[in-house]
């Protein structure tokens, strides 16, 4: 075969990998809209427009001539050839599976969502079981087929669809390490607190529309532009659309901000992300994000590493009281940093504090590794979460609100993307350790409200490598070494003992 053949079998598989992405971009504006302005009433026509989506691509991906191509197919240019590789490698996961059950799933994960959102209303994981249980069998299914084609074990080969190059042999030891870390930090760190004034809680209430300008302004000092992107309300705060067209979400409550604010400062961490993927590889299998562990690692520099930082602190103060008024003292710096750096043993993933956060995603990996294995049945989830929950905090949630129906994500079929969470958190701790060193000035910068520095070394180092190296390999170029637990360990060491 001529290279020319083979950059010709390499140019037509461009041109289908861009309309499968075309229509991913599609099913993330309807998976927005569903959650930001969708009526309930067209919750059933949605799943089928999802469902429908999905095997259309489905169907692209498993084109006998899109096998043909990749035999024939020839790319040079350290780009072009990761572009190939992985091309490949998301043909061999979709010929895994047939398009009956890439549908099937999306049906059923569309079905559970919905009623998931009934259920977690009403406190009644009963009401939702029998939903979980079929996208459990069909995400078993689904797990079974890519573990034959990948040669990973089933979970594995759910977590390589999230972020390739990690599995559950990687995640444990580090998982068992910070929970006897966590068990010596914990209670030293409530004891320390506990000796420390009182943090002074902001009096509302606050109103919306001021909250909602904050945000906006926030978002923007962070980096985002807004002629690319939109900031809209939803029960579940979530970061989505396609590159040039981001779609953030957050919640409000006039009798808090802190919720908003800083979810609105974490996805817009996601939007930059997005935004600042390399163009030029746009709807190429090599243009996205390095996967879920390197998105959550520039969420949580954005809002964990710069936005509570102490430089940062000070910037964002006086905005907030000349936002929402009352007595200035509850928006001075160490306040603030009282607030959002508190320690707290609570039941809910998204209000936790930075040492505590962690252990409700060991809790979920054990949890749906065992769903994934069959070693749990999805009637008995309440009672494993609650026992898991108390051998890790202390704590059993009181109901299923606050227990297994807190999170959207096994209802909507996400299984092997919680360990993200923590394995970004390391990474944004590690990075920022990486960026402090690199960047003269950056804290200085942060205390003038400024994150150009951050964001700028933010693409030159990880988003515009978009998905060309692995997250270990993506890390070692960032930061001169694979992923360090202990940076992040350190990071909390000093924050909070």
């Amino acid at each position: 075969m001529s290279s020319a053949a083979g950059n010709a079998a390499y140019q037509r598989l461009k041109g289908r990998f861009a309309r499968i992405a075309i229509l991913g971009e599609s099913q993330a504006m309807l998976h927005w809209d569903a959650s930001a302005v969708m009526p309930p009433g067209g919750a059933a026509a949605r799943g089928e427009q999802l469902a429908t989506l999905a095997g259309l691509s489905h169907e692209l991906m498993i084109d006998p001539a899109l096998a043909a191509d990749l035999g024939e197919a020839e790319a040079s240019g350290a780009w072009d050839v990761a572009n190939l590789a992985l091309m490949r490698e998301a043909q061999r996961r979709a010929t895994a599976l047939p398009t009956d059950l890439v549908e099937a799933a999306a049906r059923a994960n569309a079905a559970c969502e919905t009623v998931w959102r009934e259920a977690r209303a009403a406190s009644d994981f009963r009401r939702v079981a029998p939903y979980l249980a079929e996208v459990v069998k069909l995400q078993r299914e689904t797990a079974a087929a890519l573990s034959v084609a990948t040669g990973l074990s089933p979970y594995d080969s759910l977590m390589q669809g999230f972020q390739r190059g990690i599995g559950a042999a990687d995640v444990e030891p580090i998982f068992d390490a910070y929970e006897a870390f966590l068990r010596d930090a914990l209670p030293r760190a409530e004891q320390r607190q506990a000796q420390r004034p009182a943090a002074i809680e902001p009096r509302g209430p606050f109103a919306v529309p001021a909250q909602q300008a904050l945000c906006r302004d926030m978002a923007q000092r962070a980096g985002l532009d807004f002629t690319h992107a939109r900031l809209d309300e939803s029960l579940h705060p979530f970061c989505g659309g396609t590159p040039s067209d981001v779609r953030i979400t957050t919640r409000y409550e006039p009798g808090a901000f802190s919720q908003a604010l800083l979810g609105v400062l974490h996805e817009t961490g996601h939007a930059l992300y997005e935004r600042g993927l390399p163009t030029a590889y746009a709807r190429q299998p090599v243009g996205e994000a390095a996967g879920m562990a390197a998105h959550e690692s520039q969420s949580l520099i954005i809002e964990m590493q710069a936005s509570r930082s102490d430089a940062f602190l000070g910037f964002l103060g006086p905005r907030l009281h000349a936002a929402f008024g009352g007595d200035a003292t509850a928006y001075a710096p160490e306040n603030l940093a009282r607030l959002w750096r508190r320690v707290a043993r609570g039941f809910i993933r998204i209000e936790a504090d930075e040492l505590t956060y962690p252990a409700h995603v060991i809790l979920r990996f054990r949890l749906e590794r065992a769903l994934i294995g069959g070693d749990l049945a999805v009637a008995d989830l309440p009672g494993a979460w609650n026992e898991g929950f108390a051998r890790l905090l202390g704590l059993t949630p009181p109901d299923d609100a606050r227990g297994c129906l807190q999170d959207i994500h096994w209802y909507d079929g996400a299984f092997g993307y919680f360990p993200s969470y923590t394995l970004g958190a390391m990474a944004a701790a590690q990075l920022m350790r990486a960026a402090r060193i690199a960047v003269p000035g950056l804290d200085e910068a942060l205390g003038r409200g400024d994150m150009a520095p951050l964001l700028g070394w933010l693409r030159m180092r990880v988003h515009g490598q978009g998905s060309r190296l692995g997250f270990q390999d993506l890390l070692r170029e960032a930061t001169g070494k694979l992923l360090d637990p202990a940076d992040f360990t350190a990071h909390l060491a000093e924050r909070y003992l």
